[in-house]
């Protein structure tokens, strides 16, 4: 079975609840799809056993031995990546696009485009299985490329090992990364908290989702911190047919046990707040569609 987490924004607790369901599985291939800021690895500590690089397009070099420091290049640019800087015509990596404009518009064909290979994507072993994951570098695109990429190869890592679960930390918002998570899979699961940020996104994440013939499971963290919103929630997931399938109350040992790298099952394993989640997870994985 393969699962998608996601949530319409950040800091729902999306990543803290796919650790701990990747720990209550444990025979898993946990895929971080959040490229642009992965952070599940930090928990896992991960054995690296294969990096990959991946080219996720290009940026515009100056030849300087060629370069007549005209400057006619600079007004093409609409992303403002070239400027003068002592008294050289210099393009800013981070902000080059890699339209390829300036490339033919120096009248001395000073400027070429070389490969953007500095992103890195990642297969390691973990103690409950195999971890995927990507890392875009500043500045660098087509993240949702890279989520297709990373996702690839946990389906091949998922079949050399005969690990039947792959469970999937989705990037936040309802992007290409997002789409690139949840396309084919067997569940989609939207974390989501009471606040109108929170709801608002919600919806959002449920319009995508609804669009590749998934309907989406909810769980409402941190619903005791504002129990009228959390109901608010309840009833709007009630009115278009989208199942609740549970609510998380706030507690700081899920707090603690990310500081101490740790999911929460691990860290506090008697805990109510595991015996909660474990309950939500039982109820989303024994689920049929």
């Amino acid at each position: 079975m393969e699962i998608a987490v996601i949530s319409g924004k950040g800091g729902t607790g999306k990543s803290s609840l796919t650790a701990a369901f990747a720990s209550i599985i444990e025979k898993v291939v946990l895929v971080d799809a959040d490229v642009d800021a992965a952070n599940l690895y930090l928990i896992f500590n991960p054995l690296h056993e294969e990096e990959m690089v991946y080219i996720g397009g290009e940026k515009a070099n100056i030849e300087y031995n060629i370069c007549a420091n005209c400057g006619a290049c600079i007004s093409y640019c609409r992303f403002d990546a070239i400027k003068v800087l002592n008294n050289k015509v210099t393009i800013l990596e981070d902000f080059c696009d890699g339209c390829k404009l300036c490339m033919r518009v120096c009248p001395m064909d000073a400027i070429f485009m070389v490969e953007n290979n500095k992103s890195r994507f990642y297969v390691g072993q973990f103690k409950y299985g195999k971890m995927v994951y990507g890392r875009l570098a500043p500045g660098e695109e087509n993240s949702g490329k890279m989520v297709t990429l990373v996702r690839d190869k946990a389906h091949q890592v998922a079949k050399q090992t005969n690990i039947k679960d792959i469970l999937i930390d989705g990037p936040p918002g309802i992007g290409c990364p997002l789409i690139a998570s949840i396309s084919g899979v067997d569940k989609v699961v939207i974390i989501t908290e009471p606040t109108m940020s929170g709801l608002h996104d919600l919806k959002r994440c449920i319009e995508v989702v609804n669009k590749f013939n998934i309907n989406p499971l909810v769980i409402i963290n941190k619903f005791d911190l504002n129990e009228e919103l959390t109901e608010t929630v309840k009833n709007y997931c009630k009115e278009v047919g989208i199942i609740v399938s549970g609510v998380i109350p706030f507690d700081n040992i899920i707090v603690d046990a990310m500081i101490d790298c740790k999911s929460v099952i691990e860290y506090a394993p008697e805990s109510e707040i595991t015996k909660i989640i474990k309950q939500i997870f039982a109820n989303i994985y024994d689920k049929q569609d």
